[in-house]
C-alpha cells in the first residue's frame, strides 16, 4: 500500500499545474519597456494615448480535437446494419491577446482577453 503511494505521489510531482496568467504577469509591473521587450520580443501593436504607452502581444496555437471513436451514429433512420461513419477531427484556433499598460516607461498594468488565455 505504501509503495502504492509513492508511485502515485511521483506520478502527480511529474504533472506541473501553471498558475494564472494574471499571476505570472504581475511581477511585470513596475518593471521598464526595455525589460518587457527583451522577455517578450517586439510587440504585434503599439498605441499611444496621452501619457500612456499600450504594447499588444498576440499568441496564436491550433489545436487539434480528436473524433470520437464511439460514436453511434444514432439517431440514424436507415438499414440496421449501417451507422455513418463519426465526423472528422476538427481544428480550433486558440488566441490570447496580453495588453501592457506603461506610463513613462514603465510598466503600469496589463489586460488580457481570448479563449487561449491559461
Amino acid at each position: 500500500m505504501r509503495r502504492r503511494l509513492l508511485v502515485a505521489a511521483a506520478a502527480l510531482a511529474g504533472c506541473t499545474v501553471l498558475p494564472p496568467l494574471e499571476t505570472r504577469l504581475q511581477p511585470w509591473i513596475g518593471r521598464s519597456e526595455a525589460e518587457l521587450v527583451t522577455a517578450f520580443g517586439v510587440p504585434a501593436r503599439t498605441y499611444e494615448a496621452g501619457d500612456r504607452r499600450f504594447l499588444q502581444y498576440e499568441e496564436r496555437r491550433a489545436q487539434l480535437l480528436p473524433a470520437d471513436p464511439w460514436w453511434p451514429g444514432w439517431p440514424y433512420r436507415g438499414p440496421w446494419w449501417y451507422a455513418p461513419p463519426p465526423p472528422p477531427p476538427a481544428y480550433v484556433v486558440r488566441g490570447c491577446d496580453v495588453t501592457f499598460v506603461l506610463r513613462r516607461g514603465v510598466v503600469e498594468g496589463f489586460t488580457f482577453r481570448g479563449d487561449g488565455c491559461r
